[in-house]
């Protein structure tokens, strides 16, 4: 299975099967993952370096305005998109089969986990998976300890306060938070 027919499958959004050929590859990716985040976590790199190794890790051109300070995690790596001028912090944890894509302007705070899978209910399959992809708008910010669960959408502008569990759609200019997330506020347009 290529990269692209991994893409494919995973934006069909049928199930994993446990040991399936899509199964076989999340193995695969994550042993390619854990290489390039030990680079990556191990030891300082200049900018430049970090976005090679970003490219490496992710397989797809990145934007240069893209940040990040290391330490970072995934287990997968290949379906992740980011745009311009995204800054993810310290701690991070992408689980980003089902994948992830942050728009332009975005900003992750420390320790934040976006988490696309789900293992299936059925204790006789539980080694299968769900999967659905999340996105976050446009110049979002997201603060520490936040987790993102899989299919949710955050719209543009809006924040996810620190510690926040996102179950649901966020709308735009939403301000959220707890456990599950809720609106506390809309943010007025300016």
């Amino acid at each position: 299975m290529t990269i692209d027919q991994f893409r494919d499958y995973m934006a069909s959004g049928q199930p994993i099967g446990g040991g399936s050929p899509v199964h076989q590859m999340f193995h695969q990716l994550s042993q390619e993952a854990l290489r390039i985040t030990a680079e990556i976590n191990g030891r300082y790199h200049t900018p430049q370096e970090l976005h090679a190794l970003l490219e490496e890790l992710w397989g797809r051109p990145v934007p240069e305005s893209v940040g990040m300070f290391p330490p970072f995690h995934t287990d997968c790596g290949k379906n992740t998109v980011v745009g311009e001028r995204v800054f993810i912090n310290m701690g991070c944890k992408f689980q980003d089969q089902g994948g992830i894509t942050i728009d332009e302007g975005a900003l992750i705070g420390h320790n934040v986990v976006l988490a696309t899978l789900n293992h299936l209910v059925d204790p006789e399959q539980r080694a299968g998976m769900t999967h659905a992809p999340i996105h976050i708008g446009r110049n979002v910010w997201i603060g520490a300890n936040a987790t993102v669960l899989a299919g949710v959408s955050i719209g543009d502008g809006a924040i996810v306060a620190a510690g926040a569990v996102v179950t649901h759609d966020v709308p735009p200019r939403a301000i959220v938070g707890g456990v599950p997330a809720k609106i506390i506020k809309m943010i007025p347009e300016s």
